[in-house]
Formats: C-alpha cells, sequence, structure tokens
C-alpha cells in the first residue's frame, strides 16, 4: 500500500522548502490516491512535467514508493504543459498538481528506470 496521496505532497513540498525551492499545490486531488503530476517551472518560460510512472515499474518490495516519468526529455513552453495538465483533469478530476519553481530544474523526485 502507498503512502496517501495529501501526505506525499505535503513530505514533498517540504522537501523542497528545505532545499530553497518555491512549491505549492495548484489543484487539490483525491486525498486517498488521487495522481500527482509536479510541474517544475525553470522561470524562464519553460517548464518540465513529470507524470506518474506506469505500475508496471513498481517493485513489490517497494510499495509505497512513487515514481516519476517526465513527459518530455527537454523543457517545453509552459503554455503546452498547461494544456496537457488540462487534458490531465478531465481525464481524471481527482488529480492533483504541484507547481515548483527552480532555475536549475531541480525536482526531488524519484525517476523511474527506463
Amino acid at each position: 500500500m502507498r503512502l496517501k496521496s495529501n501526505i506525499w505532497v505535503a513530505a514533498y513540498l517540504r522537501r523542497c522548502q528545505t532545499e530553497g525551492v518555491y512549491g505549492a499545490v495548484r489543484r487539490r486531488g483525491a486525498e486517498e490516491a488521487g495522481a500527482v503530476f509536479v510541474k517544475v517551472s525553470l522561470l524562464d518560460g519553460n517548464a518540465m512535467l513529470y507524470a506518474p510512472a506506469p505500475q508496471t515499474v513498481y517493485d513489490d518490495g517497494r510499495p509505497i514508493d512513487r515514481f516519476f516519468v517526465p513527459m518530455s526529455p527537454q523543457p517545453l513552453p509552459e503554455h503546452t504543459i498547461e494544456e496537457r495538465l488540462i487534458k490531465e483533469i478531465r481525464f481524471d478530476p481527482d488529480a492533483w498538481i504541484v507547481e515548483t519553481e527552480d532555475r536549475a530544474g531541480r525536482h526531488f523526485l524519484e525517476l523511474a528506470k527506463t
């Protein structure tokens, strides 16, 4: 069983804060198990978007971990990211959106191994 989404988001934002990175919840989703999308604004008009990794990457030995995948290998214009988030919310109204701001693009997420 994975950590509830609301607890994971609170811990993630605390981690960002301790690293000096501003972060906030833009959209609150389902507290128990809502999917979490993380947008990292690079403060230059571009951003990265990280989405939950497919269930196939999870290890039975570590079921509480959350893994993410970048939606693009390179930063995209923020309006493109926003369009994608609108589509995700239409598809899954229980999803969370967390946004951070960091010129270096630090995200502090565990990325799925490809």
